[in-house]
């Protein structure tokens, strides 16, 4: 069996531009993520699609809504795991790390959304369990924050995730770069 895989974070109709929490780019990302997706089916890693429930009074992710549902782009085969979290970490109170184990996955590789959050905590948690991690950073998006009254861009926020995460928890690379382009 493989000992790849590719997590696949939370790439949910909430997300999508007629969804609740719109974000950045995220059509262009969840292309490169299908095609992420698709390259690992081929190669026979294992697939395996987060997706995040919220409280009925959250603001996006709530129970119970269609923008819980994974986007057709990133849509699981039967077969393929599909594990619902609550926290922003995926292995935190979830199956994942189990799942991989049991697989005998020892390199995850991540695609999803949002760069600053879910992805960011799946990497970190993924490099902490002794996974060798690979985060493909056009597959992922991401939405404006403020801090103070400041605005930061879309763009400079995920940059600025993308280069921490790759500074000391995983490769960070390119869509094209990683299926060999």
């Amino acid at each position: 069996m493989s000992k790849r895989a590719v997590i696949v974070v939370d790439i949910q109709q909430d997300y999508f531009p007629d969804g609740r929490w719109p974000l950045a780019g995220v059509e262009a990302a969840a292309d490169k993520a299908a095609a992420v997706i698709a390259a690992a089916r081929s190669a026979g890693d294992l697939v395996v699609h987060i997706r995040h429930e919220s409280p009925a009074e959250a603001p996006f992710f709530a129970v119970g809504t269609p923008g819980t549902d994974i986007h057709p782009k990133a849509a699981p085969r039967p077969g393929e795991p599909v594990i619902t979290k609550t926290e922003v970490n995926a292995f935190l109170k979830t199956p994942l790390d189990a799942t991989l184990k049991d697989a005998g996955v020892s390199d995850v590789t991540i695609v999803g959304s949002m760069s600053h959050m879910c992805v960011d905590a799946a990497s970190r948690a993924a490099s902490d369990l002794g996974y060798k991690v690979t985060v493909i950073e056009d597959a992922c998006a991401t939405h404006d924050l403020e801090l103070n009254g400041r605005k930061v861009p879309a763009a400079d926020v995920h940059a600025a995730f993308m280069a921490a995460l790759g500074f000391g928890y995983a490769e960070v690379k390119t869509a094209d770069a990683w299926l060999g382009a």
